[in-house]
């Protein structure tokens, strides 16, 4: 076992989860990009190539990288990780009984790799081996998948967030993404690297996605709540939260059900432990409700206030210094779209960017804080940065900003 602990998004970054992005990029087309939540078709190739260079960005600074596919085939390796995924896939009922029993013996053909291969990109009508006969199979459309891919787990960020030393296995809110957090789950309670890792969430509960949780600091949370975090998901994650003793205040932040803000960190990201990354048009807008635990156990509202002020509170601190997104309202409009400000920070003022990003990496930089710039013309057309792309699962614990 490895310990794994994360409790802010700025402490020097020691180990990241990644996924590298496959055949089931190559899954996508214009009849069913909607539907697996694609904004455009993206360039495979380049967009391995994107996703290489940030790799290889954060190894040259030290940051330990895994891969999601891996681990996965390692987890596939035990009897019992492999029956449970796989019966999840044929527990759909879109199959029938027929054709089952012909995925079935599909999938028990393969090997751990070959058996993640299929999880990840899904399975076409003309993939699946042997005479499948059966009127499901004869009524699918030819361009129809069995198991459909996953396109959207390039975004490890979403699927799971590190609380401390407990992992947060999300409730994805869209059905073309819940197979992800179900992997995450499995490889979690199956994999060895990660034996005796206990859950702060999972998947059966109300929605909650990675990427409306930040960790502003040691024990304060926020938590967006919008397009696909609810706010039934944000108050279950705040009683789990607390009765782990994982965090002492949550900040539950309401944000505009709109794909351009579908998180938080889409609008806000943490860049140093006082700075924070700020789209400038929704900045004065923004509120926070301060959740405590009261002494009956039972979560405590408070609010709503200002989501700076309430923040600087929480972290003790007397003020956030905000870095403002472009220069201007047209500029930052465009650059938040294209995930301006979408940073992952590898330690407190050095952080991972877009380079497309001019204006906002301009700006962070004038800060004091260094940008490493990334290409992601391809990568970004899923909607998501370096930090959606990116689950953390080892930051050096932060130092109280008085000892700092």
């Amino acid at each position: 076992m490895v310990a794994h602990y994360v409790d802010s998004e700025v402490g020097r970054l020691v180990t990241v989860l990644l996924h590298r992005p496959g055949p089931e990029l190559a899954r996508l087309t214009p009849r069913n990009s909607d539907s697996l939540l694609f904004d455009a078709i993206p360039w495979v190739g380049r967009a391995q190539e994107e996703h290489d260079a940030f790799a290889g960005a954060l190894r040259d600074r030290g940051v330990e990288v895994l891969y999601l596919s891996a681990l996965l085939a390692e987890t596939l390796a035990t009897d019992e990780a492999r029956a449970e995924l796989t019966g999840q896939v044929l527990a759909d009922p879109r199959l029938g009984e027929t054709l089952r029993r012909r995925v079935a013996d599909h999938l028990a053909y393969l090997d751990p790799a070959g058996l993640s291969d299929v999880l990840i990109a899904g399975l076409a009508h003309e993939e699946l081996r042997g005479r499948p006969g059966g009127l499901v199979y004869a009524l699918m459309d030819q361009h129809d998948f069995i198991i459909d891919p996953l396109p959207n787990l390039l975004f490890t960020r979403d699927s799971s967030v590190w609380v401390r030393d407990q992992a947060a296995v999300s409730s994805l809110a869209m059905p073309a993404r819940r197979r992800e957090t179900t992997l995450l789950h499995t490889i979690y309670r199956h994999h060895p690297r990660f034996a005796g890792t206990e859950l702060a969430y999972q998947p059966a509960l109300e929605p909650v996605e990675g990427g409306d949780v930040l960790l502003l600091a040691p024990g304060v949370l926020a938590v967006g709540v919008g397009e696909r975090t609810t706010p039934a998901g944000a108050e279950r994650l705040a009683r789990r939260v607390f009765m782990a003793g994982l965090a002492h205040t949550i900040l539950v932040v309401p944000i505009a059900q709109e794909r351009a803000t579908m998180h938080l960190d889409t609008i806000v990201t943490m860049v140093d432990v006082d700075a924070v990354l700020m789209y400038p048009n929704v900045a004065d807008a923004l509120v926070a409700y301060t959740v405590v635990a009261g002494e009956d156990g039972e979560p405590q509202v408070d609010g709503p206030a200002p989501f700076l002020r309430a923040a600087a509170d929480a972290m003790d601190l007397d003020a956030l210094r905000v870095i403002d997104t472009g220069l201007d309202p047209v500029t930052a409009e465009r650059e938040q779209w294209d995930d301006g400000n979408n940073t992952l920070a590898i330690e407190p003022r050095l952080c991972v960017a877009y380079e497309r990003n001019v204006e906002t990496n301009a700006q962070l930089e004038r800060a004091g804080i260094e940008v490493i710039p990334i290409p992601g013309s391809e990568l970004g057309s899923g909607r998501g940065g370096p930090r959606c792309m990116s689950c953390p699962m080892v930051r050096d614990p932060l130092k109280p900003l008085s000892a700092a």
